[in-house]
Order: C-alpha cells, then sequence, then structure tokens
C-alpha cells in the first residue's frame, strides 16, 4: 500500500471508529463489487448486441415468409 493512501487512511480510522483491517476489507469489497458490476455491464451490452442482431435476422425472415404469402 502506498503511504500517502496509508497516512490517509489511518487519519480517517478514529472518525469512522472501525480498525484498520475492517476498513480494507470493506473498501476492497466494495472496489470488488465495482468491478464486478462494469464486468457486468460489459457482458450485457456484447450479448444485446447479439441478440438484436439475432433478432433484426429473425424479423427479416418472417418479412420475407410475408411477402410470399
Amino acid at each position: 500500500m502506498q503511504d500517502q493512501i496509508l497516512h490517509e487512511s489511518e487519519a480517517l480510522l478514529p472518525h469512522l471508529k472501525t480498525s484498520r483491517n475492517k476498513y480494507i476489507n470493506e473498501a476492497i469489497e466494495f472496489y470488488n463489487q465495482h468491478h464486478k458490476r462494469k464486468l457486468l455491464e460489459e457482458q450485457i451490452a456484447k450479448e444485446s448486441k447479439i441478440v438484436s442482431t439475432d433478432s433484426m435476422n429473425t424479423l427479416q425472415a418472417f418479412e420475407a415468409l410475408e411477402d410470399e404469402l
């Protein structure tokens, strides 16, 4: 851990009335959740694009069937 970050954290701990270990664990948990959410957003956007393309292909196929009828 960088000294500046450690010193800032140490200065906050008495005001937060928590231990350094708990503070660091909560910070890492928060950061992990943030990154999980970003990865999920990226995955959803990717899959949404795939589904969108498939949906358009299906729509065109149905339109072609309608034109034949």
